[in-house]
């Protein structure tokens, strides 16, 4: 375990991602969102191939008996991809940033009706508190509703189905991960969505006019894809419950860029709502790890030793390995 390297991957991951937002944000509405889609799957592959073939993790990549599964996985990402960048064309970054924090909160709803598994009242509570945080948020838009305008109806509503959607996909990774490896997701899930934005060419593609067009479409994938790769490094150094939490952090960089970038200064609302979601999806993050420790100490020593001798197998399947989108 090596706690500083641990945190200053995953600080970085943030910084990237909230990076590909602020430019998918500066492109606005100047490129149809299936071609924006397109150009952060295809420059993301890059890094993406380079990392696990550096790991020597893409032998039998695209090997799988559950072409299915991974289907249903890329969906997700395809919807929540999508929505995510149509909302930040509409939406301050900050504001897109914040609702996605109910990613966690999703993904326990889904754990209970999907995955079946038993939720106690803690969690329970922690989603409630969290959607009490989104409507805090939200608050400021829903009670002027001479401001709402069409764009920022879309825009919340895009946002929102993003964050679903990346509940979902994280359920669907807890899933594939019982026999799938972690190169095998991710390329699998990106060249889904480097397939299906490509469908939609046919429907308004422009080509870039300005090299800093070329430059912000190639960056959107560059720094989606590093992101990724950070993202997927850190948890080589220290335990995923520990890691999450700084999961959080995408939200002072998305207060900076905004501000730095756009002039967007957040609204005490959005400050105040982003809080009480950050907490309540820790407090879930924090649970999962406590059940986990709880789950750990009961297990045979037999099977631990085998849990660890998988965990040094590069191949392995691995649990924290990708972001939702």
């Amino acid at each position: 375990m090596n706690i500083i390297k641990a945190v200053s991957l995953k600080l970085a991951s943030s910084m990237m991602f909230a990076l590909m937002s602020a430019q998918a944000r500066y492109l606005g509405e100047a490129f149809p969102v299936g071609e924006v889609v397109f150009f952060r799957g295809i420059f993301a592959l890059l890094p993406i191939l380079i990392f696990f073939g550096y790991r020597r993790q893409l032998r039998g990549s695209l090997t799988t008996n559950r072409l299915t599964a991974h289907v249903i996985r890329g969906l997700f990402s395809l919807v929540g991809t999508f929505c995510s960048l149509a909302a930040l064309a509409r939406l301050p970054i900050a504001d897109v940033t914040a609702i996605a924090f109910i990613a966690p909160l999703i993904t326990v709803i889904f754990a209970a009706l999907v995955l079946k598994e038993q939720v106690h009242v803690y969690r329970w509570s922690a989603v409630a508190v969290g959607f009490g945080g989104v409507i805090l948020m939200l608050s400021p838009y829903l009670g002027n509703h001479a401001a709402l305008t069409t764009p920022m109806m879309l825009g919340l509503a895009f946002a929102l189905t993003n964050a679903i959607s990346s509940g979902g996909a994280t359920i669907q990774i807890r899933r594939l991960t019982a026999t799938e490896t972690s190169s095998s997701i991710v390329i699998f899930t990106t060249l889904l969505v480097i397939a299906a934005s490509l469908l939609t060419a046919p429907f308004g593609w422009r080509l870039p006019a300005t090299a800093p067009e070329v430059a912000l479409l190639i960056g959107i994938g560059i720094s989606g894809g590093l992101g990724q790769m950070l993202f997927t490094e850190s948890y080589r150094y220290a335990p995923a419950s520990f890691l999450a939490p700084f999961d959080y952090m995408s939200m002072l960089w998305a207060f900076l860029l905004g501000y730095w970038v756009f002039g967007e200064v957040p609204t005490g609302y959005v400050i105040g709502g982003a809080a009480v979601v950050a907490a309540a999806g820790i407090f879930v993050i924090l649970r999962e790890r406590q059940l986990g420790l709880k789950r750990l100490r009961d297990t045979p020593i037999s099977q631990i030793s085998t849990m660890v001798d998988d965990e040094d197998d590069p191949d392995a399947p691995v649990t924290a390995l990708a972001k939702a989108s």
